[in-house]
C-alpha cells in the first residue's frame, strides 16, 4: 500500500508509532477502496525529479485539486475552496497538504465542520449539542483563522485555529469557540519563541487560568507548547483592548485512539486553575450526538476511524 514511512516512527513511543502507522494504512486503504489514484513524495513533483516515490496516503496534486477528493461532502469542499481563494494577513497555508494529504488535520477540520459553515442553523444546534454551556448563537464558521497574525495586541505570532465558531452574545459582544483538530499528529516537543516569552507570560498571568507553578514548564520546551500557545491566542482575544470578545474557549479535537492527545489533553487541563476557557473532545464524541447529518457522520467514521484505532 506504499504507506510504511520512517517519519511515523517516534523513538521510545511504540504506542504512538503504532497509531500513526495504523491511520496511515487506513487512509491508503480508504483511497484505494474509493478508486482514487496514489499520490507521491514530493506531493507535486517536477517532471525530471528522480526521487519521486509513491505514498499511499496521498493523492496526486493535480487530481486532488480538480476532484476535491480529500473532502467528504459538498459543504466541506465548498468551505475549502472558499477559504483557499481568500487570504488573511500574514497567513502561511500549506495548500498541497490540505488538498492532497489524506492525513491532513486541517482537512479533517473542513470535513467535520464544512457542512455547518453552509447552514448556520445547523451549526448553532451542533455547537450547543457538543458544548451546551456555550453562550449566544453561531453567526459564522471560519477556517484556518487568526484574529491577527504578528499582531502584538494578540499574541504577536503566526498561530491560527483550524476552525472557529463566532458567537453572537446578544448584547453587541461576541464569543469565540476555537478548535484545533489533531489526527495523525503527535505531541512533538517545542520551545515557545524566546522573543515572545514576555507576551506569552503576560497573557497567561492576566487570564488567571493557570495553576501556581504551571507556567515555568509551559514556557520551556515541552509537548504541550503548541496547545498552550493556541489556548493563549484565545485568551489574548478576551484581553484585547477592543473589548470585542466577551467569551472564549479553545477546544482540541482528536481521535480517541491517538495516545499522545488522549494523554496530553488531560495533562494540560491539570495545569489550569480555571478550565472554562479550555476543553478537549474526541472525534467519536462529535459524531455521537447526531449533531451532524447522518450521511456526513457515516462518511467521517469510515474515513477517519478504523477498527484498529477504535480498538485502542
Amino acid at each position: 500500500m506504499h504507506c510504511w514511512e520512517e517519519s511515523d516512527r517516534i523513538p521510545g513511543r511504540p504506542v504512538t508509532t503504532a497509531f500513526r502507522r495504523a491511520v496511515r494504512y487506513h487512509q491508503a486503504r480508504w483511497r484505494a477502496a474509493h478508486g482514487h489514484p496514489i499520490g507521491s513524495q514530493p506531493i507535486a513533483p517536477r517532471p525530471a525529479d528522480r526521487r519521486v516515490r509513491p505514498v499511499g496516503s496521498r493523492l496526486p496534486w493535480e487530481y486532488a485539486r480538480e476532484s476535491g477528493a480529500n473532502f467528504l461532502t459538498d459543504g466541506a469542499l465548498a468551505a475549502a475552496r472558499t477559504r483557499t481563494e481568500t487570504a488573511e494577513p500574514h497567513q502561511s497555508f500549506d495548500h498541497q497538504r490540505l488538498w492532497a494529504d489524506l492525513l491532513s488535520s486541517p482537512a479533517l477540520a473542513f470535513n467535520l465542520f464544512g457542512d455547518l459553515a453552509a447552514d448556520l442553523g445547523l451549526a448553532d444546534r451542533a455547537v450547543h449539542a457538543w458544548w451546551p454551556d456555550a453562550p449566544g448563537t453561531v453567526t459564522e464558521v471560519r477556517f484556518a483563522h487568526s484574529p491577527g497574525r504578528l499582531d502584538p495586541g494578540y499574541l504577536n505570532s503566526l498561530r491560527a485555529f483550524d476552525a472557529a465558531f463566532v458567537l453572537d452574545l446578544g448584547d453587541g459582544g461576541r464569543g469565540i469557540l476555537a478548535v484545533d483538530t489533531r489526527y495523525h499528529d503527535w505531541t512533538k516537543p517545542e520551545t515557545p519563541k524566546p522573543e515572545n516569552r514576555n507576551r506569552y507570560l503576560e497573557v497567561a498571568r492576566a487570564s488567571g487560568a493557570f495553576a501556581d507553578g504551571a507556567l515555568g514548564g509551559l514556557v520551556a520546551r515541552s509537548g504541550l507548547a503548541e496547545m498552550w500557545l493556541e489556548h493563549l491566542l484565545v485568551l489574548s482575544m478576551l484581553q484585547h483592548r477592543s473589548g470585542a470578545w466577551q467569551w472564549g474557549r479553545f477546544v482540541v479535537v482528536h481521535p480517541a485512539g491517538n495516545p499522545d492527545y488522549a494523554e496530553g489533553c488531560p495533562r494540560y487541563a491539570d495545569l489550569l486553575r480555571d478550565r472554562s476557557s479550555y476543553a478537549s473532545t474526541s472525534v467519536e464524541d462529535l459524531l455521537a450526538p447526531g449533531a451532524l447529518p447522518g450521511g456526513t457522520a457515516a462518511r467521517l467514521r469510515e474515513r477517519y476511524l478504523p477498527d484498529a484505532v477504535l480498538a485502542g
